[in-house]
């Protein structure tokens, strides 16, 4: 039996012999690149993978070598595509159909947000374009992303997540529907209050209105108070002027203070988030595909084939394009049970050839890929 010394020496050898191969094999790729932009071929080519998968697999001796040389040339083919997507950017010079701008034009536009005067959404849009822009609001979501689409509306202001309730789930299944694009975010202080009438007392209260996320995150505080019904509506600020117009002092909205103010109500008590570090992220978007040129974050959404190692390989192309992902969400595809959209935020611009290389990536090798924005 040999030392382990020796051993090791022996394992330094077929390094240094794999290596060397591998350089050859890339070097070899590069040249297939070449031709592949020179004729116009797509350089992901499945079916060729799969073949050159079987054969190498059949070149060894039990199957445990054979998983491990499929999982290694997948690795290598993988990585051998992105020489192949840097040097297509290189010499192709791929435009992504988005339009640099300096600045975002923030006077002179009209902004729409959903709910009533008080919302969060309102805050946001506030904080983002000024008090004076011209705005109005409206009952859903998908309302304010028709505006924009129909040109009523030159920005709509999204909530997108939320720091304790999570993602707002119908926002990202809008995003991923309409050709409307992010070009902003703000994020907010999110501080919920219960709102009554002004002569009411929390005593008097059994009936909560709320957003289902402002429920969410008022959780703690409604568990003290387990004899209130707690009942779900489109925006915390509707929840205000639903108690405002019924005048019923059993009644309470959880909104923010400005809403009380807007509404006439009372606040009966305040602060009342299960976290003193309550946030939420909105998203501004428009229908022009346009991105500022200091923009330094990229949304997309893309689909893969239900097959192992797919959602890796569309991953792999942040790493290999020194790429920071910030985050990654998923979402059903209607009518199609247990498949899914992937929304993933990251680190750059679309200026990049980094980011330009990752994307055409993820192109050629999801199902489908759409850019949201970068902003």
């Amino acid at each position: 039996m040999r030392d382990l010394k020796e051993l090791r020496v022996e394992i330094d050898r077929i390094d240094r012999e794999v290596v060397a191969l591998f350089e050859e094999r890339m070097g070899i790729s590069k040249e297939v690149a070449e031709y592949k932009i020179a004729t116009g071929k797509k350089i992901l080519d499945k079916e060729r993978e799969n073949q050159k998968i079987e054969a190498v697999k059949a070149l060894t001796h039990n199957d445990f070598n054979g998983h491990g040389v499929e999982e290694l040339y997948k690795q290598i083919m993988g990585i051998s595509r992105k020489l192949q997507y840097q040097l297509m950017e290189e010499k192709a010079l791929g435009r992504l159909p988005f339009i640099m701008v300096d600045e975002l034009e923030k006077k002179n536009v009209r902004v729409v947000y959903q709910g009533v005067e008080g919302a969060y959404a309102q805050q946001a849009m506030f904080a983002f374009f000024g008090e004076d822009v011209n705005h109005f609001h409206v009952e859903r979501w998908r309302d304010a992303m028709d505006a924009i689409a129909e040109g009523m509306a030159d920005y709509a202001v999204l909530p997108i997540e939320n720091s304790t309730a999570g993602i707002v789930n119908d926002s990202y299944d809008l995003l991923e529907e309409y050709d409307n694009y992010i070009v902003g975010e703000q994020i907010i202080s999110v501080q919920h209050a219960l709102l009554g009438m002004p002569d009411a007392e929390i005593s008097d209260i059994k009936t909560v209105f709320s957003h289902p996320q402002g429920l969410m995150q008022c959780a703690k505080y409604l568990d003290e108070h387990r004899d209130w019904k707690q009942i779900s509506v489109l925006n915390t600020a509707v929840a205000a002027k639903k108690v405002a117009d019924e005048k019923d002092k059993t009644q309470a909205a959880i909104a923010s203070t400005l809403a009380a103010k807007q509404q006439g109500l009372k606040v009966l008590d305040q602060g009342i988030n299960r976290s003193e570090h309550n946030s939420t992220r909105f998203v501004i978007v428009t229908n022009q595909p346009i991105f500022r040129k200091d923009a330094e974050k990229v949304s997309i959404c893309f689909e893969v084939t239900h097959e192992s190692g797919c959602l890796y390989n569309v991953l792999s192309h942040f790493i290999f394009n020194n790429l920071n992902l910030c985050r990654i969400e998923s979402r059903p595809i209607p009518d199609r049970n247990w498949e899914y959209h992937f929304f993933v935020d990251f680190e750059g611009n679309l200026n990049d050839s980094a980011v330009k290389n990752a994307l055409r990536g993820i192109r050629e090798e999801a199902l489908n890929m759409k850019i949201l924005g970068n902003y």
